[in-house]
């Protein structure tokens, strides 16, 4: 890989008074902010978990030794510590069938699968009961693994249940596309917390006597029912892009209805629409903090529990929260990735 060319980059940089205004501005700001920050952030800082020495500090340098000291906490959440094996290896699931897709490792038709299978297969790891795995109830789940589920789940439920709700809303049965209109419109026009607290408080009211859903799943189904509405209309518009002469051409072909939407139109919808539904799987990933208020703790929710009754560390919040930020920067990364790489492969 040759060294870029000079002139393209004086050209990008300096090319216009804007360009050259927003250089220097840069610039500016990287000179007077720069240096305090690799002071304070790597020159100053504490990385071993010494809650003495990152005292002494007085903030003058970052005390990285919280992440060091609560990483475990942080990550797996309550889960029981013996056990510990088993959200590392449901969220390693996860993210290794993001990694496979968003580096072309899977691609095609089998990417989807590979998007879609790890989280059901992190439930039995989690929940345990099965090939000698003791159980854990799901209040315990917790951290990276907890985020990671609901949204790999989220995603996975949500997806076909939007297409069938863009499908539904371009049917010939008036009461079916008011149905369909008044859940998008309903969705669309709440909170997700107030979602969750239906899902919480309300929704158990609906179940005969006896019967229970747990805490986590019933969160699982507003967050897909929630999720669904929009993505539905993303799918919706790229129904309407695609032109009636092709179905017109697959019919001519012999393709029945169904074939046709299944081979030649569903694929282009997806394809075109990626993008957005990546969008769609990165505000979601981001909206799982949300699940806290309902006693669930994911990421944000284990950092709380973490260095909310530990007076030590507790000064120390700012570093853990950096921490969690380069957490979610990197998820939300491979996610914008795994939206380039589905098209190109497809």
């Amino acid at each position: 890989m040759g060294l870029p060319d000079p002139a393209a980059l004086r050209r990008r940089l300096f090319g216009d008074r804007l360009g050259t205004a927003l250089t220097l501005l840069l610039a500016a700001v990287a000179v007077v902010g720069l240096p305090p920050l690799v002071r304070w952030a790597v020159l100053n800082a504490q990385f071993a978990p010494d809650a003495a020495a990152c005292t002494a500090l007085d903030h003058a340098g970052a005390c990285w030794g919280v992440v060091a000291e609560k990483a475990r906490f942080i990550l797996l959440g309550r889960y029981p510590g013996d056990e510990s094996w088993r959200p590392v290896a449901a969220a390693g699931l996860i993210l290794a069938g993001w990694l496979a897709v968003a580096f072309g490792r899977i691609g095609g038709r089998a990417a989807l699968p590979a998007l879609a299978l790890p989280p059901v297969l992190a439930v039995p790891i989690l929940g345990g009961g099965v090939a000698g795995l003791a159980p854990v109830p799901t209040e315990l789940w917790g951290g990276l693994p907890l985020t990671l589920l609901l949204t790999a789940g989220g995603m996975t439920g949500a997806l076909p249940l939007g297409i069938a709700v863009a499908y539904g809303r371009r049917a010939r049965l008036p009461a079916l596309r008011a149905l369909l209109t008044a859940y998008v419109e309903l969705a669309r026009g709440i909170p997700l917390v107030a979602a969750l607290f239906v899902a919480s408080f309300l929704l158990p009211l609906f179940f005969p006597d006896g019967v229970a859903l747990d805490m986590l799943w019933r969160v699982l189904i507003a967050i897909v029912l929630f999720a669904a509405a929009y993505l539905s209309e993303i799918v919706r518009g790229g129904l309407q892009a695609i032109r009636p002469g092709q179905r017109d051409a697959a019919a001519a072909l012999g393709l029945s209805p169904w074939q046709t939407e299944r081979w030649v139109v569903l694929p282009q919808v997806l394809r075109a629409t990626a993008p957005s539904l990546a969008n769609s799987a990165i505000a979601l990933f981001k909206d799982t903090s949300l699940v806290t208020v309902v006693s669930l703790y994911e990421l944000t929710g284990s950092l709380g529990l973490a260095l909310a009754g530990d007076g030590e560390w507790r000064p120390f919040y700012l570093e853990a929260w950096l921490f969690l930020a380069a957490i979610y920067w990197l998820g939300c990364a491979l996610l914008a990735r795994i939206s380039a790489a589905l098209p190109a492969r497809a």
